[in-house]
């Protein structure tokens, strides 16, 4: 009676979605397929920075808002779209951060990363990154899948999708978000919208049960669960051979079935930091109350790397007050929240070259928007999607370099401007795809994570020669 209900359940969901055949001719969706360039790195891992930094207080300083202070926006800026406030009505605010130059390249980065400017020469920090979305969560879509709408693949997903996973035991792509799980996108901002379920990211909790419901059921062994799988996963193969059309959908499930169980196994393995030595905790803060969240999950992230993850997501803001969304107060609220993530950024950037890894991982941070050089408030920055920062490290980047630019007081990208399509058409790059032959036949047409836009041409900047 089981396995006539199971085979109705696999009958109902093959007739669902239908997948189209496997690009590399085999049956397991996860495994690793050929790159369309030279890929510089492998690996990637996201710092995602959720509410918004503002570029004036972190790496694009602007030493003429300072001095127009309290002064109203010039005419000459005309129409500024904004979330809740007037720009052209509110003072413009000046940045009470100072910035230095950093490292030999004399790189300038605020006050509020004390730990990363020692690693300015590892970073090319792109201050000219636009897009069209006011409100968070739409702009972070746009950040994630590239698009301001639900439903399409994350960054992540399609990256898996293009290279598959170079891991046997663990997710190919792994999402570590603050404790509360709160984001004010949600779980699209890791999805696989359109492409099929197995490429979604896994949540992975940094404290108990790395993932949930993956732990066997109190009474049932190991040995007993595998005659179970077993005998499933005969009944999903028998029911493969009758149903040509599906074999692929039943591919997919085969393989996930068999990845969970090796998960049992691999996943409380990877995330155990015990196994790290006293001088690499200390390294990333985990003694410290305020860097030991962040700390750990960046932790985590590099022994995910290590061991073969594709792309790790690590989260900082929780879509409440503790995220990066300063309304109230930009200087103060850039501290609280770099004071989280600044010594764990830089200790991963250095664990990952002492550990001969950074070469092949690429580095990105970035918020879904920046913020107005005007106020809100008295002290706080309104949503500004027009200009803002985003920095990379690894992957073969040149650091120590800015490229682009905003206006002089930090409102508007205006030399070489890099909309989201052409950042994520450059990270793809940089793994090696083209993100014009990465497509999925969706609704008539072949999507991609670019969708009609993009140009990589700012790799050849990023690129180190």
């Amino acid at each position: 009676m089981g396995a006539w209900g199971l085979l109705d359940l696999l009958e109902r969901d093959s007739r669902a979605d239908l997948l189209p055949a496997a690009p590399t001719g085999t049956g397991n969706p996860f495994t690793a397929k050929p790159s369309h360039l030279q890929a510089r790195a492998k690996s990637v891992i996201f710092l995602m920075m959720a509410g918004g930094p503002s570029q004036m207080e972190t790496f694009d300083p602007k030493p003429l808002l300072n001095r127009l202070a309290g002064q109203p926006m010039p005419p000459s800026f005309g129409k500024i779209l904004a979330q809740f406030t007037d720009v052209t009505k509110e003072p413009l605010l000046g940045c009470k951060l100072t910035f230095r130059p950093c490292g030999q390249s004399g790189l300038p980065i605020s006050e509020a990363f004390p730990h990363l400017q020692t690693h300015a020469d590892r970073l090319a920090v792109i201050r000219s990154c636009h897009h069209d979305a006011f409100n968070h969560s739409p702009a972070q879509y746009v950040l994630t899948t590239g698009q301001s709408r639900l439903g399409y693949p994350s960054m992540g997903a399609w990256i898996t999708y293009g290279l598959g996973s170079v891991s046997d035991n663990l997710p190919a792509m792994v999402v570590l978000a603050e404790p509360d799980g709160k984001l004010k996108g949600g779980t699209p901002c890791w999805g696989n919208g359109f492409l099929p379920a197995i490429y979604q990211g896994a949540p992975v909790q940094a404290h108990g049960t790395p993932i949930l419901y993956l732990n066997r059921p109190p009474g049932v062994s190991a040995q007993s669960q595998r005659k179970v799988l077993d005998l499933s996963q005969w009944l999903n193969r028998l029911h493969r051979e009758m149903s040509t059309p599906v074999a692929h959908e039943l591919d997919s499930r085969i393989a996930s079935y068999e990845l969970a169980f090796r998960m049992q196994s691999a996943a409380p393995e990877a995330v155990d930091i015990q196994r790290e030595s006293a001088a690499t905790r200390h390294l990333y803060g985990l003694e410290d109350g305020v860097t030991r969240d962040f700390g750990t999950r960046c932790l985590i992230a590099r022994r995910l790397v290590e061991r073969g993850v594709r792309f790790v997501q690590v989260i900082s803001g929780s879509g409440d007050s503790k995220d990066w969304d300063h309304h109230d107060d930009a200087y103060a609220g850039t501290l609280r929240q770099a004071r989280k993530v600044d010594q764990p950024i830089a200790a991963l950037l250095h664990d990952l070259e002492a550990r001969g890894l950074l070469e092949q991982t690429l580095i990105i941070w970035s918020g879904e928007f920046g913020r107005t050089p005007s106020s809100q408030g008295g002290q706080g920055r309104d949503h500004n999607p027009n200009g803002f920062s985003m920095w990379m490290a690894g992957g073969g980047i040149q650091g120590g370099q800015a490229i682009g630019a905003t206006d002089e007081l930090g409102l508007r990208a205006v030399e070489d401007k890099v909309h989201m399509n052409d950042a994520h058409a450059t990270i793809l790059s940089l793994l090696g795809l083209d993100h014009r032959k990465l497509t999925y036949l969706h609704q008539g047409r072949e999507q991609r994570l670019t969708d009609v836009g993009g140009d990589n041409d700012l790799a050849r900047r990023l690129l180190r020669s």
